[in-house]
């Protein structure tokens, strides 16, 4: 990025783009700017900007993915900043005031704080099955939820019966239509193709995975256990040192998919990772902690499946990787024993509860 000159820092709503550009090396705004979220804005910020200048931009859905789509075709850089780092960035320089003008100048510093990288773009056929995923995760909680109204009110049952009916039948719907939209994609359905041998990897895990793992491209299993905030907090200061269990600093519907897929383990046949479990179980692990501990190697064992394209082999998930002829092992985490930190007591699974639905729907047989 040495190239580049300055940043627009970008904060998006529904009708307008709030732009501050700020020089590299400098904590004071060139310009501001408001502009329509929509194509005639997007060319007025493009053409008010130098081709040498880097924009800064919170992912917000739709929102800010329009200017993105728009600004990324013509060529111009587009800078991505994690939210939840973003915040804490913009928290610690902001005074008392918060506006859309102060987030767009923060935003502008927070990129010359660090190395940003480019605001990844999911293919057309990702973003449809994320969508359809999304949807079906609303479904899932209104059945969850009128079911338990329909237990608690008995005189009002047979008026939530209908409802709830209508709801499953376009549950199933979905299911079919994610099933088809995977298909158009060579890639992503290869990758779902894997996954689903995987025991546990059911028919809606097995999609949500591999879309992430397609539109990331995630260079090393560390990078994807954090993104979905399976990876252990640690906390050291002076002599004390302690762990924080697992950070939760991501992808929050993934990690709950994971944690569903662990669970799921349990209940088939021939699965590798029953032993796991009663190994950990008797070591003095909880039963939330052995379950995290096992959604993390599935974690693991998913993102080497999606990169090597290996077909899911049992009998190699707790054995070592072989070695290469230096005596170094293969960069092969399929069959590498999970050596994560252990967990302490105050492991967090809270975000992590999931539904009887989604239990039954990521059993595979």
């Amino acid at each position: 990025m040495d190239q580049i000159v300055g940043h627009v820092g970008i904060d998006t709503s529904k009708d307008n783009l709030v732009c501050t550009f700020v020089k590299r090396l400098s904590d004071k705004a060139s310009w501001r700017g408001t502009f329509s979220n929509d194509d005639s804005g997007f060319l007025q910020v493009l053409e008010k900007t130098p081709s040498d200048v880097a924009f800064v931009i919170e992912p917000t859905g739709n929102y800010s993915l329009g200017f993105v789509k728009y600004a990324t075709a013509v060529g111009r850089p587009v800078l991505m900043a994690p939210p939840r780092k973003a915040k804490s960035f913009l928290q610690s320089v902001q005074s008392r005031a918060k506006t859309d003008k102060i987030d767009s100048c923060g935003l502008a510093l927070f990129a010359q704080s660090r190395e940003l990288k480019p605001y990844p773009l999911k293919s057309a056929t990702v973003q449809e099955v994320d969508e359809l995923l999304s949807a079906r995760k609303g479904l899932t909680n209104a059945i969850t939820s009128l079911g338990q109204q329909s237990k608690a009110l008995p005189h009002a049952s047979s008026l939530l019966e209908p409802a709830l009916a209508s709801i499953k039948a376009q549950l199933k719907l979905i299911d079919k239509q994610i099933a088809k939209a995977s298909k158009t994609e060579s890639e992503l359905w290869d990758v779902i193709s894997h996954l689903r041998k995987v025991h546990g990897i059911g028919p809606v895990v097995a999609p949500a995975v591999a879309t992430r793992l397609v539109s990331k491209r995630f260079e090393t299993p560390a990078q994807f256990v954090a993104y979905i905030g399976l990876d252990v907090g640690v906390a050291q200061s002076g002599k004390h040192k302690g762990q924080l269990g697992i950070t939760k600093q991501g992808d929050a519907e993934l990690r709950r998919l994971l944690y569903v897929a662990a669970q799921a383990t349990l209940r088939t046949k021939s699965s590798p990772f029953k032993e796991q479990y009663k190994t950990l179980r008797a070591s003095g692990r909880k039963h939330k902690e052995a379950i995290t501990i096992m959604a993390r190697k599935l974690a693991k064992l998913c993102w080497s499946i999606a990169k090597n394209r290996t077909d899911f082999d049992p009998d190699r998930i707790f054995t070592r990787p072989p070695r290469t002829m230096s005596g170094v092992a293969e960069q092969d985490t399929f069959g590498q024993p999970d050596r994560s930190e252990p967990f302490t007591d105050k492991c967090d699974t809270s975000e992590v509860e999931v539904s009887v639905k989604d239990r039954k729907d990521e059993v595979n047989p």
